[in-house]
């Protein structure tokens, strides 16, 4: 199912005709159309020489987490270790920051760019443990391509 999503990806990226920023939203937007357990998708950078996350392009509920410290919830702990986190259940995660209650489930990949993490993809979902390996690497290819337009 995901691997459909490819060409759309790099067609959203090799396009000439949008900034960095809206190929990153209209990433955000195809995901949560067209993935049923993707209810909130979006990319988080590091904020300048801060030891926090900055929200970028997003697609779903607004949210109130617009900055993120290192180590804080699972997007600040992914800042720090550099590894994807999948987390099946979020309520069983003592370090973890709700955004909505209606969130079950959380993947977070690291954004490289030259072998340094600059950022992250970030999703939500309303669906008990629904993230596969499958999801871990789309979601790294997704980065990559993001990593391009950078």
């Amino acid at each position: 199912m995901l691997t459909i999503l490819r060409p759309k990806i790099s067609e959203i990226t090799n396009s000439t005709q949008k900034t960095a920023t809206e190929k990153m939203q209209a990433i955000c937007e195809l995901l949560k159309e067209n993935v049923p357990h993707y209810d909130w998708v979006g990319f988080y950078f590091k904020n300048g020489d801060r030891e926090e996350l900055k929200l970028g392009p997003y697609a779903g509920a607004p949210t109130d987490h617009t900055i993120i410290p290192f180590g804080k919830g699972i997007c600040g702990q992914v800042a720090v270790s550099n590894q994807n986190f999948v987390v099946p259940d979020v309520k069983a995660q003592d370090n973890y920051i709700a955004c909505s209650i209606t969130v079950k489930a959380e993947i977070v990949v690291p954004l490289f760019l030259n072998g340094v993490n600059i950022g992250q993809i970030d999703i939500d979902s309303n669906t008990p443990d629904p993230f596969s390996k499958e999801d871990e690497h789309f979601l790294e290819y997704v980065n990559q391509e993001v990593s391009k337009i950078l």
